[in-house]
């Protein structure tokens, strides 16, 4: 396993991170998931990424009997607050009373002191950017979180945050979580050259773009029985960016030959092209088996050649890099 820096900052994560969403807490039992933990840190991951949205704060509690065991200083652990966890006005959201509250709901938990990465999980344009920076410095002071990042944020929005940080001397998001892969990179543009400017590393999520770039999908073919795509109360990112249209499904068949002539699994080359840019800090992979994870880490160090990139970029087309 190899590690990269977070951004500009000290601390240093495994290239392969071990997500929680729609798994642990949900779709796989609590006895697998914690073998699944347990050998993924076996493999060198150290990060470990959740929310208290996922499976309703039970991902969160299943991640914590994980690492109950092990040295708290060899995992790297990664939650999130906004989205609601609770019927109220304040129960959502990132005002300072939403943050400080689900901060200590996750602490419980997780069954830790403190949290390394505390992310804001989406732009809240309800509350001050001052209101949450000034929390998370905080929370950080008071040595409950270690770093603060975002997820899913604009350039300008990262930004301002950075910006209100340096005035107030506030510890500043050191992290952006978004969706990035070979079929959608809207990150290029704007956020990556704005982050890495501001010293903020790429924390990707969904890099085999919610399991299509596995090449389990068929063009023309129906969804495999029991597949996310198939799922309609999970499929809604799938089929509304597109993912699961024709013409992507056959430029991902068009990769499964790269994939070959490398000799490396479909998402062994996802992952790789991914790593290919020093902005991205880590990427974030879920898992329902072992298998899955051991397939995953054996992309860490991978570097494909530029000739590979190109091919990639004639396969896939601009329409379908939204």
């Amino acid at each position: 396993m190899q590690y990269r820096k977070l951004g500009k900052w000290g601390v240093k994560v495994s290239e392969i991170a071990l997500g929680s969403w729609l798994t642990y807490g949900g779709s796989v039992d609590e006895k697998a998931s914690l073998n699944q933990l347990q050998h993924a840190l076996d493999c060198g991951i150290n990060f470990i990424d959740t929310a208290n949205v996922y499976a309703h704060g039970d991902a969160e509690v299943v991640v914590g009997k994980a690492i109950k065991s092990l040295r708290r200083d060899a995992v790297f652990l990664a939650t999130k607050v906004y989205f609601p966890m609770a019927d109220g006005p304040n129960d959502r959201g990132l005002s300072r009373k939403h943050i400080f509250e689900q901060c200590h709901a996750s602490l419980k938990r997780l069954n830790v002191d403190y949290i390394d990465l505390y992310q804001c999980h989406r732009y809240d344009a309800e509350t001050p950017v001052f209101e949450v920076v000034r929390a998370m410095d905080d929370l950080a002071r008071q040595g409950k979180i270690l770093y603060w990042g975002v997820s899913e944020w604009q350039a300008a929005q990262i930004e301002e945050a950075v910006n209100v940080a340096n005035a107030i001397n506030a510890l500043p998001p050191v992290s952006n979580q978004p969706c990035y892969n070979i079929l959608q990179r809207g990150i290029e543009r704007e956020v990556i050259p704005t982050s890495a400017r501001l010293g903020l590393g790429q924390v990707v999520f969904s890099p085999l773009a919610q399991g299509v770039l596995t090449g389990k999908y068929k063009a023309g073919q129906p969804f495999p029985e029991g597949s996310r795509a198939a799922d309609n109360r999970v499929n809604m990112f799938m089929v509304g960016n597109n993912l699961t249209s024709n013409e992507v499904l056959e430029q991902v068949q068009k990769l499964h030959g790269i994939a070959r002539e490398l000799d490396v699994s479909m998402a062994q080359l996802a992952l790789a092209w991914i790593l290919r840019l020093k902005e991205v800090s880590s990427v974030i992979c879920g898992a329902t088996r072992i298998e899955q994870i051991d397939d995953n880490v054996q992309a860490s160090g991978m570097v494909l050649p530029e000739s590979i990139i190109n091919k990639i970029d004639e396969i896939v087309t601009v329409s379908a890099r939204r």
